[in-house]
This record gives structure tokens, sequence and C-alpha cells, in this order.
């Protein structure tokens, strides 16, 4: 499935009607099975076509520069010669195996970033890109965004996915350096967040971390308190 973009800015979960089928033949499906457990039951025992996957909507956050734009248009398969760093926002649906993620992308400059917060209103989860080998002076400027949105009202109880991007540059400061200058563990404590290296060189690694995040928009999705 191609990905589809507009510019101007730790699996699925079955319909009643999916379980319904399932109970109907005596399936006997225990109710604390993970949502990976359920599809896989399902495919063994249930008839009928597959369910559809899941859509997610995400916003995706980060200073200018920070590699917002080139790592999204790598997951959909667009040619780099067409990569345009966002101004204002863009929407792109990004296809995985288990979900498609529907991904605000919004602009990094000094001028956009205090509308950030208009946008953030039905996002699911958060990605937030940070460039590792940055001068000293932005890395404060994005620790500071970063911890912004980890304690926005909209945002707080959002699964983060925190990427250190261009981790291929001599000047990158590694996973824990950013951890420990991000104040991570005190400030997002018992919050749901990932922080994985990354750059365009290895691509894999950046899908293993959005699958990372898939997996806590699931468990997101079975919590007791959304059933």
């Amino acid at each position: 499935r191609r990905c589809f973009s507009s510019v101007s800015s730790e699996i699925h979960s079955p319909s009643s009607a999916s379980l319904g089928d399932c109970r109907r033949q005596n399936c006997g499906i225990p109710t604390d099975w993970k949502l990976s457990e359920l599809r896989c039951f399902r495919a063994l025992c249930c008839k009928g076509p597959p369910p559809p996957r899941p859509e997610y909507d995400l916003v995706c956050i980060g200073l200018t520069g920070s590699g917002k734009t080139s790592l999204l248009s790598q997951l959909c398969s667009e040619s780099p010669e067409n990569i345009v760093s966002t101004t204002g926002f863009s929407i792109k649906a990004v296809p995985f195996q288990n979900a498609i993620l529907n991904v605000k992308e919004l602009g990094g400059a000094d001028n956009i970033r205090k509308y950030w917060s208009r946008y953030y209103q039905g996002s699911q989860g958060v990605i937030f890109v940070l460039d590792s080998a940055s001068s000293e002076d932005d890395l404060e400027t994005a620790r500071n965004e970063l911890h912004s949105a980890l304690q926005h009202p909209q945002l707080c109880t959002l699964p983060f996915l925190i990427l250190a991007n261009h981790q291929d540059k001599p000047a990158a400061r590694s996973v824990q350096e950013i951890k420990k200058y991000f104040e991570l563990e005190p400030l997002a404590r018992g919050k749901r967040w990932i922080l994985k290296p990354c750059s365009l060189d290895d691509m894999e690694a950046v899908k293993d971390s959005f699958s990372l995040l898939i997996n806590l928009l699931e468990e997101r999705d079975f919590e007791p308190s959304r059933m």
C-alpha cells in the first residue's frame, strides 16, 4: 500500500461481529488474551475475511532540521529528491503490517512551534524527533519542547516515541546521554514512552521503533477503562 500525503500543515482490536463469530463457533477465547494472540487464534479458528488494519492518529513534532520529514518520507518509500522541509503541517498515512499510522507532522520553526498545541486534539500518540548531533542551544530548545509536550493536558496520557535522529553523524550524542540530558526518567515516570536511536542509514531500526509504538497503542486500546 502506498503512503498518501497532503501538505498544508510494545494488533488490531477485532470488531464485536468478528468476536461474535468466534463465540458462535465455541472457540472459547480467554478474556485476558493480547491482541496479537486474538488475531492468531481467529486466523486459525474463525471463518471469514481478516479484519481491517486499525488506524491511529499521531502527531509528529520536533525542531526544524531534526529529520521528521525525511524519516516519514522514507517510511512511505517516497523519493528523496521530492522531500521538502515542512513549513506548516503535513499528513501522511504510513502503512505497517498490523496498523496504519495517520501522522500529522508539524513544522518546527520558531514561528510555528507556538501553534503546535492547536493541532494536538484527537491525537492517540506522539512522535518526537530530535537531532542528536545538534548544537547545545538547539538541544536545550528541543528538551524544553519535549518537556512541554509530555506535560500538555492533551498529550500527557499518550504513548510517546522519542527518536534520537542523526546517529550517523560524528557529533551525535548516545541514547544514554540524551536520556540523562532530557531528564526523561524523572519527568516521564509513569508515562509510556520509548527512546530509540535512529538514522536514515538504518530504516529497519526505525521501523522496529514504530512497531514498539504500535504495541503501546494497541495495549492502550485494550485498557479496561477504554473497553
